[in-house]
């Protein structure tokens, strides 16, 4: 007779990396990101440390992992950029959290689960900086252009999978 195991799917699909792989692809992102946007001001539009946020957080799935990746890559994020420090730091800290929360009770393998997951946190994330930007901050000039959004969202996406698959080659079944 077979013998059934009741564990939850956090304790079957929780991964792990290698070190060098957690420090260097979010420090590449955060720097690919600050470098190509200097002279290419178009690429600004897509976001690689939300990317590798999302990744780290869904691919962990741990709540308190993902809020501290989201955290140190945004802090890192803002230390390298004109914003002030904590302004990303606040805002990838929620993705973290919210991506590693939903990771643990949804396929997150699935591509069409990572397209409304990358497309759905890259809104989300823009709302937190605007909320961040307007509330905290006290910056009346800084306004939410929907149009402008949807399309950072659709490119986030967009490439986003692609560097989802080439990161999952990495993952270490714990």
């Amino acid at each position: 007779m077979a013998n059934r195991s009741y564990t939850s799917r956090r304790e079957l699909e929780q991964y792990s990396f290698h070190p060098a792989m957690t420090l260097l692809v979010p420090l590449a992102a955060i720097v690919l990101q600050v470098l190509i946007t200097k002279p290419f001001a178009k690429f600004a539009i897509v976001d690689l440390p939300l990317i590798a946020t999302i990744f780290f957080a869904v691919a962990r799935r741990s709540p308190i992992a993902g809020t501290l990746t989201g955290a140190i890559i945004g802090l890192c994020q803002d230390a390298l950029t004109n914003q002030p420090i904590g302004v990303n730091g606040m805002a990838k800290c929620v993705v973290g959290y919210t991506a590693a929360s939903i990771g643990v009770k949804v396929d997150v393998e699935n591509i069409g689960t990572r397209v409304l997951m990358n497309f759905g946190f890259s809104i989300l994330q823009s709302i937190l900086l605007y909320g961040i930007q307007r509330g905290l901050l006290g910056q009346p000039g800084f306004h939410l252009l929907w149009v402008h959004e949807l399309i950072r969202a659709a490119a986030n996406t967009a490439i986003s999978l692609p560097i989802f698959l080439l990161l999952d080659r990495g993952k270490r079944m714990i």
